[in-house]
């Protein structure tokens, strides 16, 4: 292969609210000369910090640089609602299960991501509110909801995992509203303040990794044994390059074809009152997923930047990677009607923040990983779960690279590649049709 010409960057609509309301990040450093290194990641989110960590434990002494198109938790790690998530989370499921064995592999997969994120949160000095093993509760507003979790329960019996039913007397001293007839609590999952996470890693690496933010790669180029990533003002030369940007791999030219670009959205209130706290009632922390993996998930944060509560939901598939700034407004009144339903009591509370971020999935559910071309390796298509995902594929690219034995190297080399999409308009056409219908069938659970 020779040279590869980036076809598109970046586009993020919206503030990343979670560093929003985080003090100032230092001045960045992009990239301003031409330089060489033992290894390039691109990419700085969960994904391409995972992999500079891993590869500054296995790779000690060797020089290595990661590019950022914009700044860290500005892409989307700091629109990601920070759910590292444990157990079965199959976004194309009713309950989010699958097959008992694979989900036993995935459960363990999941594991070692969190377990990975943990140390660095531990080894960086990390603040409770950037990474706590807190566990996570799915929440059903409706008899049909209900129905998915104790499905959902069922099939975790199954696995020999831990939960615990929570009643509508439950979730409303947890979190305030009345919403809600009941919920299904697992311990496993930790919960982050994605911004805060991200940026802590970046600057916990800082002594051992040249990060360089605003500092795009538009172009690269075999130079012998060696890749050559072009940025506007500068290149590094490297002789092996990790692509950690998700489903913009496609942009580079990999798997044309095969990726699925949606977008969520999301809104963020302003800080609450210390009287409309009282108000509220209920924990200083929760975290919701909805029973319908198509419904409303929901936090309540407390800590830098205040009482907060997040909204997230609505779906749009988006081949081209971007979206009309006006949709976030449009896609915001949903969220607006949803903290009216939930939070009665807090009518009086606007959204401070509204926000898109992209996610990529595959058809068949599996990543976009291994080695592309001689020196060049691929960590993406996240399928939506990029706190644990994302840091799965980091780890495991930084081991495939290095040449470190791994049994969950074998077991991601060992699927299926992405699926070929349907032509368009067909796969528009169709993805929009089955998103919109979904959400139909939510029901009250959006």
């Amino acid at each position: 292969m020779g040279k590869i010409t980036v076809t598109k960057l970046p586009k993020d609509p919206g503030p990343a609210a979670w560093n929003a309301i985080l003090p100032a990040a230092p001045a960045p450093q992009p990239l301003e000369e031409n330089i060489t290194a033992d290894w390039l990641v691109v990419g700085g989110g969960f994904t391409g910090l995972a992999v500079a960590r891993r590869l500054s434990q296995l790779c000690k002494g060797d020089k290595i640089v990661l590019l950022d198109a914009c700044r860290l938790a500005e892409g989307p790690a700091g629109r990601n609602s920070g759910f590292m998530i444990d157990l079965p989370h199959d976004l194309s499921s009713e309950d989010y299960g699958g097959a008992v064995e694979a989900d036993r592999t995935q459960i363990r997969l999941n594991r070692s991501a969190i377990a990975f994120a943990e140390e660095a949160a531990r080894e960086y000095g990390m603040a409770a509110e950037a990474f706590q093993k807190a566990g996570k509760i799915n929440a059903a507003a409706s008899e049909k909801g209900l129905k998915h979790t104790r499905d959902y329960a069922g099939h975790l019996t199954k696995l020999g995992e831990e939960h615990r039913f929570l009643d509508a007397a439950d979730m409303r001293a947890l979190s305030g509203s009345s919403y809600y007839q009941g919920g299904l609590f697992t311990p496993g999952t930790a919960m982050l303040q994605p911004a805060l996470f991200v940026r802590s890693v970046g600057e916990g690496l800082a002594p051992v990794v040249s990060i360089h933010e605003n500092s795009p790669v538009t172009a690269l180029e075999r130079e012998g044994a060696a890749w050559r990533a072009i940025t506007p003002k500068g290149s590094v030369s490297a002789a092996r390059v990790i692509l950690a940007v998700n489903g913009h791999v496609e942009s580079f030219g990999f798997y044309p074809r095969r990726l699925m670009h949606i977008f969520l959205y999301g809104s963020m209130t302003r800080a609450l009152t210390d009287a409309e706290i009282e108000t509220l009632g209920g924990e200083p922390t929760w975290g919701f997923t909805p029973a319908d993996p198509l419904g409303t998930t929901l936090r309540k944060i407390s800590g830098t930047g205040g009482t907060r509560i997040v909204v997230r939901n609505r779906v749009t598939f988006d081949p081209g990677l971007e979206i009309p700034e006006p949709r976030i407004a449009r896609m915001g009144q949903t969220h607006d009607k949803c903290f009216a339903a939930r939070f009665p009591n807090l009518a009086n509370v606007e959204m401070e923040y509204r926000w898109g971020g992209r996610l990529c999935l595959s058809r068949n559910n599996v990543a976009a990983f291994g080695e592309l071309d001689q020196g060049l390796y691929s960590a993406c298509c996240q399928n939506g779960l990029g706190a644990a995902r994302g840091t799965l594929s980091g780890m495991l690219s930084a081991e495939l690279a290095a040449g470190q034995p791994s049994e969950f190297v074998d077991l991601l080399l060992a699927e299926d590649q992405p699926t070929k999409l349907p032509p368009e308009p067909l796969a528009s056409l169709g993805a929009a049709a089955v998103m919109r219908w979904g959400e139909y069938k939510a029901g009250a659970e959006l």
